[in-house]
């Protein structure tokens, strides 16, 4: 049962906070029965909450501390994982991970985003921000999964790509172009999901793919909202005002065709109950794998070239040229 809460999970609080009490007592029948009932009325007071979330409040908990990302589900999703380090020209970026694993008896090659769970970590994979290196060890080991015909699972999880000032020097922008052009061509299946944050240029950098999925309470968006809101009203205080209106949560997104399926979380979300959260991945991700492994090549590079050269059509009527 997750302690830490949200701003808006309160009446969650409360009980939590009772719970945390009783367990202070002796161990009794009674003690024991309260506490089950509390348990019972946290489920209810979350199913009800979470029913009804807002943009903002979405955004919330796609960046809780505790969500699982890339880390937990390799662990919980994978077998026999070797990661693989270094872009072979500057460094070894740990914003990035990547590696060779088998997934249900198939070698493939897990590759996303890593936040970190304490401040430690959180500072070691700086807070999931990838540098132009990170990028470059993506596609180095996209590669690599291409030449032996491994299908490549994407886990994006970034505020965005790091923009300091030696991240410009490197050539970031440069290092996302060249994956979205690379990515594009890949002769290999990708599924990519969109696990917590997708922020920006950031996340597109490796979440070029033949189908996108999202989970439920992850957002996917152009920009965070504090920074559309500092743009447009000149007031980062209009974040949830933003939140709303870039339409960044997974059922706008599907809405609009920019993501192909929405995976369901646990009652709460994934931060909840980490397990679950995998396994309903598992569920999507085997049938999905599946369809995308049961296409020939050029079919699947045709289909993944027009899924994302069509988006952004959905109501707007504009003119190839050439």
């Amino acid at each position: 049962m997750a302690t830490e809460t949200l701003d808006f999970e309160d009446p969650i609080a409360v009980l939590l906070k009772e719970v945390e009490a009783l367990l202070l007592l002796p161990h009794t029948d009674a003690r024991n029965r309260e506490i089950e009932s509390l348990g019972r009325r946290i489920e209810a007071v979350r199913a009800e909450l979470y029913a009804s979330l807002t943009a903002w409040q979405r955004v919330q908990v796609a960046r809780h501390p505790n969500r699982p990302g890339l880390e937990q589900f390799v662990k919980l999703l994978f077998t026999g994982f070797v990661e693989i380090h270094g872009d072979r020209r500057f460094a070894d970026d740990h914003a990035v991970m990547t590696g060779f694993a088998e997934y249900k008896g198939q070698a493939v090659l897990p590759v996303g985003h890593v936040k970190g769970s304490d401040t430690k970590e959180k500072i070691y994979r700086n807070f999931g921000y990838a540098r132009p290196e990170g990028y470059r060890k993506a596609l180095r080991a996209m590669r690599l999964a291409e030449k032996f015909r491994r299908p490549i699972i994407v886990f994006v999880d970034t505020p965005a790509a790091f923009p300091g000032l030696e991240s410009e020097e490197r050539g970031v922008a440069e290092a996302i172009a060249v994956n979205l052009r690379d990515m594009m061509l890949l002769d290999t299946s990708i599924v990519v999901i969109v696990s917590g944050e997708g922020g920006s240029g950031g996340a597109l950098g490796i979440a070029v793919g033949d189908r996108v999925l999202m989970q439920e309470f992850a957002i996917y968006s152009v920009i965070p909202p504090e920074g559309c809101a500092a743009i447009l009203w000149r007031d980062a205080a209009k974040k949830v005002e933003a939140a709303e209106a870039l339409k960044l949560t997974a059922p706008d997104l599907l809405k609009a065709r920019i993501v192909d399926e929405i995976i369901p979380e646990p009652i709460g979300g994934a931060h909840t109950d980490p397990a679950a959260a995998a396994q309903f991945i598992d569920r999507v991700l085997a049938r999905v794998l599946d369809e995308v492994k049961g296409l020939d090549g050029a079919t699947r590079l045709a289909r993944r070239y027009d899924k994302f050269r069509n988006m952004g059509r959905a109501g707007i009527d504009f003119v190839d040229e050439g």
